[in-house]
Order: structure tokens, then sequence, then C-alpha cells
């Protein structure tokens, strides 16, 4: 009997020649040690602290700094005489996404977060909790990495905009500490299954395993009521909540670069999406 072998997919052509330069690029231990030491730096680093890392020559630094800028990798500004060298965050997502891509890893993906807090609670929405999303909302808007928004939105503007059976809220000792949401991202009827979401988490409450508890939550009343795709944009810089969707299933679809402004400054965001392993 002849057995029938998987077809091979094939990796677009452009997607190949972008990876094959960043892989190149990275092919030499300095700068991997040299990306390390940028991208482990809080607020970027001299070339001249780097040559003391790395124990090269500032020559040597200089010419692998701009190697790595070249590709994208880091990003270069001048402070008076010295040059100060930060990490581009786009690639902290775009690096995964293409070691996925290249080994065929973009399939199945886990359906949610593990381990979640015993103390939290995640319950529908009720109307007298809307005070508590507004505020959660602004302290989220005050970080400057969860959204484009200057102002909060009305209450009447987010039930109007917000699903029904898709709004969620974070509960610990009958205090509101976070939500989550999806709202549709087409009106028309072939995209019924999609929509985007959002979560925030309260100030002084991060890390305490609520934002996993509001995602698993999200995720399997999504899988549970028919939505098929969700979707997320979050800032490149914002790093914890793009590994959080992660582990909920999400991928990185792409890097949309300067795709809007925020008090005058662009910003770039990673698309992320999900897909339900129901459907």
């Amino acid at each position: 009997m002849a057995i029938a072998l998987p077809q091979a997919q094939v990796l677009p052509p452009t997607e190949a020649d972008t990876y094959a330069e960043w892989f190149a690029c990275l092919a030499e231990p300095v700068r991997v040690r040299l990306l390390h030491a940028v991208a482990t730096s809080q607020k970027g680093i001299t070339v001249g602290a780097l040559t003391q890392i790395l124990g090269t020559s500032q020559s040597t630094t200089s010419h692998h700094v701009r190697k790595l800028a070249d590709v994208g990798f880091v990003r270069l500004r001048k402070e008076g005489t010295a040059t100060i060298v930060t990490v581009n965050e786009a690639c902290c997502a775009g690096l995964p996404h293409a070691a996925d891509a290249v080994m065929g890893l973009l399939g199945p993906r886990p359906c949610c977060p593990e381990d979640l807090p015993h103390d939290v609670t995640v319950r529908a929405l009720e109307p007298g909790d809307w005070a508590a999303v507004r505020r959660i909302y602004a302290e989220g808007i005050a970080t400057g990495l969860a959204t484009f928004e200057t102002g909060v939105p009305s209450r009447t503007a987010l039930d109007a905009k917000w699903l029904p059976d898709h709004r969620w809220v974070a509960v610990i000792e009958d205090e509101v500490v976070g939500w989550t949401a999806a709202a549709p991202t087409s009106s028309r009827d072939c995209y019924a299954g999609v929509a985007e979401t959002s979560i925030y988490v309260a100030d002084g409450n991060r890390g305490r395993g609520i934002g996993k508890a509001l995602l698993h939550k999200q995720v399997t009343a999504a899988d549970e009521g028919g939505l098929w795709t969700l979707q997320t944009a979050i800032f490149t810089e914002n790093r914890p909540s793009i590994a959080l969707h992660h582990t909920a299933g999400y991928r990185t679809v792409g890097i949309r670069e300067r795709i809007a402004q925020r008090d005058g400054v662009w910003h770039d965001t990673v698309l992320l999406e999900r897909r339900s392993p129901v459907r």
C-alpha cells in the first residue's frame, strides 16, 4: 500500500530572505552577547560600556553595533558625544515568530494559562462594576503602554462596543482588580466569530496572576461561545503582556510599524491572534 506523505509547506521567498538576514547577523557570537547586553539594560547602554562588558576594542564594538542596527535589532541615538544603544522592542516578538515560522511551529497552541491564582475569582461584569472597570482603564492609560486612548470611554460607549457574553471582571475579596472584554472586529456576518480583546489589571495588583486568570476565562468562554478568532494589538514595549497572551494560544502575526501616535509619539504594535481549537 502506498503511503501518502503530508504535503510540505513552503515559506514565501520574501519571508525567507528577511529571516535569513536576521539569522546571518546573529551568526557572530559577539553580536549575540552584545544584543543580550543591550536588551537587558534598562534605558539603553553606551558603546563604551558595551566595550567593557564584551572585552573588545572600541572599533570592534562599534562595528558589531552598526551591523545590528543595520538589520534593525538595535537603535542608536546621540547624547552629547556618547552613542546610546537601545533594543528594538519589535525584535523581541519578531525573532520568536521567525523561528516558529521556519520550523513550521505556527500550528496548534496551548489552550490557556495554567497555575491560576486561588484567590482570584473571575465572573461576568455586573452593572455595579462599571466604576471600577473605568478606573482600572484609566490606570492602564496612565502607564502609556496599554492603549492609544488618552481618555476613558464612557460607560455607554463601552457597553455598546463590547460583546454582552464576553466581558469579565477579576475579583479579590469583593474588590474588582481587573477586567477583560471582547469587541466585534467587523459588522459583516462573515466575521461574526472574530473579536478584538482587551485586558487590564488594576494598579498595585499586577504580578499576582490576575491577568492569567482573566485570560483563561476570556479564551475558554470564547471557545464555548463560538468565537473562532481572537486578536489583539499590544505595544512592542509591553513584553509581559505579549508573553502572557502566548500562554493562551495567541501567536505573533506580525509587527505593525508606526501604526499610530500617542501624545505625539509614533508606536509599533505586535498583532497577535488566537484561533479556536474547537473550530
